[in-house]
């Protein structure tokens, strides 16, 4: 990204900050002395809208092989022929997206190693949510996302939200590399087992929410490694 391009968004991000503190006394004149703008940036500024990022529908069509009673069974998601009629790859693809072919959504699990497929052409779930490639843009809309959402939950807490979000860490140092890798997996399969169970429910409830409902979540977790900070 260009600097002059993130500069605009930081600006632009910054006046917004500084309307929501005036509320109702919003003028330029008052945004111009609170964020030290100048005037004639500020009324160009104000129209600033961040394009929010495209969902991505393979996140989406990974979830629904794992919910949806036709594509999985008590042990798990089903292995799925690639075309043909439900329950098969190319009609959860469809239900996800009509205007993606659903070779395109499927070469691209494959690459990520989302999925694999058998000998008999049975496509097989291998991984229970969708890792974008390192580096893509659908990896950095993640980051930005998990990331922000993170930062608002500590934020609000420290701003004294009521109810508080769920926000909490362990944190252990003097460790070795084989005690934090046991650590490290121990972790990783009761998170996934939290968040799977987490996914099942939120997608039994959206199917029954009204219209209207207007509220979203992000319940997420990580685990981060390095070696301890020089005394």
């Amino acid at each position: 990204m260009p600097f002059f391009e993130l500069s605009e968004r930081l600006k632009g991000h910054y006046v917004r900050a500084a309307q929501v503190q005036s509320a109702d006394k919003t003028t330029d004149s008052r945004l111009s002395v609170m964020t030290g703008l100048q005037r004639r940036d500020i009324a160009r500024l104000r129209a600033f809208e961040a394009k929010p990022a495209r969902k991505n529908p393979l996140s989406k069509l990974v979830a629904m092989w794992q919910t949806h009673a036709e594509y999985c069974i008590e042990r798990g998601p089903k292995p799925l022929p690639r075309n043909g009629p439900a329950p098969s790859f190319e009609s959860l693809a469809r239900n996800v997206r009509q205007d993606v072919h659903p070779r395109t959504m499927l070469d691209t699990l494959e690459a990520a190693g989302t999925v694999s497929i058998g000998e008999d052409g049975h496509i097989t779930l291998q991984q229970k949510a969708y890792v974008p490639l390192r580096g893509s843009d659908e990896q950095l809309t993640y980051l930005s996302d998990n990331t922000g959402d993170h930062v608002l939950a500590a934020c609000e807490n420290v701003q004294g939200a009521r109810p508080a979000h769920f926000e909490r860490a362990v944190h252990y140092t003097g460790l070795t590399p084989s005690q934090v890798a046991t650590l490290a997996a121990d972790f990783e399969v009761g998170q996934m087992a939290v968040l799977a169970d987490i996914n099942a429910k939120a997608n039994a409830m959206k199917s029954k929410a009204p219209d209207r409902a207007d509220q979203r979540f992000r319940a997420g977790a990580y685990f981060y490694t390095s070696k301890d900070n020089p005394s």
